[in-house]
């Protein structure tokens, strides 16, 4: 049996009484980008959290190519962590750490290697995100922000994962970085075939990237292709997708 990369199903997560996700399901197949919006408080980081087992849900499943992680002890749960990589934010780069140890960090936890042999698939996943030589014996203050995305990116990419999420990854780039760091992205998942999961509020990033978007409304998702969301009925869906600026993008890419 073929398995979705990732399976979330009737996911509930509530705090005191305030009920963040009311029975959220969502499928991920895999091989696609799938792209996850959602007003402010809407749930998108706690869902995140939930699939990468750091929180577990008061009721729901979900399930990384077929296995249930809700249910998994810790020992379990690295063994599948080693299956997936992921970005965070601001980059989550340890700022004591240079460039090349950061992306080492996984590799150490994960694999029993020389440190020559760690330096070197270190090295190339730099060259993999576009990342000069000389920026691994950087630290994190002394990149620039797209160099940030792109090394947080490198140490997602450290164990050779099938599937990646990335959470706000063009947040705080300018559109010309952020229209590069896109392209990097789709390069990537084609040359690795790339599963990818990626949170994002912004608009550009969504019709450059993604084959399918799930919305997060009223405690639940809404997923379609990008073509078919555009006309939910759902009043924060329209007043996301059809505000100025995401009309112009429409126009866009349908050569008005």
């Amino acid at each position: 049996m073929i398995y979705p990369a990732l399976e979330v199903e009737g996911l509930v997560n509530r705090f005191g009484r305030q009920v963040v996700h009311d029975g959220l399901s969502m499928q991920v197949r895999a091989d696609e980008v799938f792209g996850i919006v959602g007003g402010s408080g809407a749930g998108k980081s706690v869902l995140l959290r939930t699939i990468l087992g750091l929180q577990r849900p008061v009721a729901g499943v979900v399930r990384i190519a077929g296995a249930d992680i809700t249910r998994m002890t810790e020992a379990q749960l690295r063994h599948i962590k080693a299956r997936y990589g992921v970005t965070f934010q601001q980059g989550a780069l340890y700022s004591g750490l240079t460039v090349l140890e950061n992306v080492q960090l996984p590799m150490l936890e994960h694999l029993e290697l020389e440190p020559a042999a760690l330096e070197e698939l270190a090295m190339l996943r730099l060259r993999l995100v576009g990342l000069p030589a000389d920026s691994a014996w950087k630290y994190p203050a002394e990149l620039s922000g797209g160099m940030v995305k792109r090394a947080a990116l490198a140490r997602a990419l450290a164990l050779d994962p099938g599937l990646l999420f990335l959470d706000e990854p063009t947040s705080g780039l300018d559109p010309v970085s952020a229209a590069a760091f896109d392209e990097l992205v789709l390069y990537l998942q084609k040359q690795l075939r790339l599963t990818i999961v990626m949170i994002t509020h912004d608009l550009d990033t969504i019709f450059r990237t993604c084959n399918r978007v799930g919305v997060i409304v009223d405690g639940r998702m809404e997923s379609d292709t990008l073509e078919r969301i555009v006309e939910h009925p759902h009043p924060w869906i329209q007043a996301y997708f059809h505000g100025e600026r995401a009309r112009a993008r429409l126009g866009a890419a349908h050569g008005a």
